[in-house]
């Protein structure tokens, strides 16, 4: 059973779908206690950081959430989600992150088109439980404005109009720039390789 996080600003519907379309039940909640209990966490995300960042104290998510991975168990974020895994972001400068990963999100600068949209190329950059064996490219679908540009957790990466983050992995803690509910075969196996952590 996977518990996706439900602060207000994910794409909850497409992602609950995701995962029931390989079989895996879920739990869409905002509750602390159910947070607490998760075996298996999923932080979507859609919006701004400090917005996101709010909700989540709001609600009373974030010990949770922090002491999910300490404990090691799986957690995943996606587009936001994993830009809140972060210390901070350009986006909102006064807004904490979750601190799980050091560095600051960055906004793409002209003349690049903002936000980037559309199928990409996601780079494997290192061994990650996320990608198959043989570290080929796979395409996934990208709605972002800001990015993660380098991190010592990065195993995968992304261009347009410079290379950047677009897949962390530490231990039990993942994180996805891209949408895999939206990246239909390639989506799909990611999730169920996510599946596969313990």
């Amino acid at each position: 059973m996977t518990t996706v996080v439900d602060y207000g600003m994910g794409n909850l519907r497409n992602v609950r779908r995701a995962f029931e379309a390989i079989g895996e039940g879920v739990v869409v909640t905002s509750d602390p206690g159910q947070v607490a209990a998760a075996g298996r966490i999923v932080i979507p995300g859609v919006g701004a950081f400090g917005e996101a960042v709010r909700r989540i104290d709001g609600l009373g998510l974030r010990e949770h959430l922090v002491d999910h991975v300490r404990k090691g168990r799986p957690l995943l974020g996606i587009c936001l989600g994993m830009q809140l895994l972060f210390e901070a972001s350009e986006e909102s400068p006064a807004a904490a992150g979750l601190g799980l990963l050091p560095g600051t999100v960055l906004r793409f600068e002209p003349p690049l088109k903002v936000p980037h949209i559309g199928w990409n190329d996601v780079v494997p950059a290192g061994t990650s439980s996320l990608f198959p064996a043989d570290t080929a490219p796979i395409c996934c679908y990208f709605v972002h404005s800001f990015y993660v540009p380098d991190s010592s957790a990065a195993v995968a990466t992304t261009t347009y109009g410079k290379d950047f983050v677009s897949a962390v992995q530490r231990d039990s803690l993942f994180g996805v720039q891209f949408h895999p509910e939206k990246s239909q075969t390639s989506g799909q196996a990611l999730l169920a390789r996510f599946l596969g952590v313990h």
